[in-house]
């Protein structure tokens, strides 16, 4: 079963200006061994999704319940994925290690993955060294954390705060999280690494930033999104 930690209240340290902010997040915990994940991109016609109830519809005609849907990295004007995307163990777009402007060329960067041995977030150099045999993967950028630190260049007193989405990894557990209130990139790494315990957290997105659950009756709609990540009964 998907555990919920609903509008979860963190206070979020912000040690160089040694104050506290209390944030609210939304948290879905995914644990990849027990729940069917998937990434998900375009319908069998080639055609975006771009909406999470379209996927739920889509879905449905399949004879499959969505549970839960988050957007999963940054895209092109296309639609198309920035960065690496793999499903069904297949590499549907290669590892990007440009150079350029913007939240995904933030380095380091990394990719989120699911292999036989669990979930995993690396840095986008060391991905081809874990490869074989990856079920599952979305590279984005930047890392939030990345063993236990928080990005170095994430300012502590930055005002400059958004409604963000990213997910993070403790042992055999991911956990997507999207705030409910606008958060600094700092704030919402220190969510990750203080509140969740995750040594590892990446980023996905802002602005654009979605949450799908059935269960809550909620299906966000900010923008049309590039690729999904999902939770599916069948």
């Amino acid at each position: 079963m998907l555990k919920w930690l609903l509008s979860a209240l963190a206070c979020v340290s912000l040690s160089a200006a040694g104050t506290a902010a209390e944030n609210r997040f939304t948290v879905v915990r995914v644990d990849p061994d027990r729940e069917h994940l998937q990434l998900f991109l375009n319908d069998d016609r080639g055609r975006p999704f771009y909406r999470f109830d379209r996927l739920a519809a889509w879905l449905k005609a399949r004879g499959q319940t969505l549970r839960f849907a988050m957007n999963a990295g940054m895209y092109h004007s296309d639609f198309s994925p920035v960065g690496l995307l793999v499903f069904d163990g297949k590499e549907r777009a290669p590892l990007n290690r440009d150079e350029g402007r913007g939240n995904f060329y933030l380095k380091p960067n990394g990719v989120f993955l699911v292999s036989p041995s669990g979930p995993s977030i690396v840095e986008t150099s060391r991905y081809p060294a874990v490869s074989e045999g990856v079920l599952l993967a979305t590279q984005s950028g930047p890392l939030l954390v990345s063993n236990g630190a928080i990005h170095p260049a994430f300012d502590p007193q930055s005002s400059h705060r958004r409604i963000r989405n990213g997910v993070g990894v403790s042992g055999k557990i991911a956990y997507f999280v999207i705030s409910e209130r606008p958060v600094t990139f700092h704030e919402f790494a220190a969510y990750f690494r203080d509140e969740l315990h995750c040594p590892d957290a990446l980023y996905l997105d802002g602005e654009v930033s979605g949450l799908y659950s059935a269960e809550m009756g909620r299906s966000d709609r900010r923008a049309n999104l590039g690729p999904m990540l999902g939770v599916v009964e069948r």
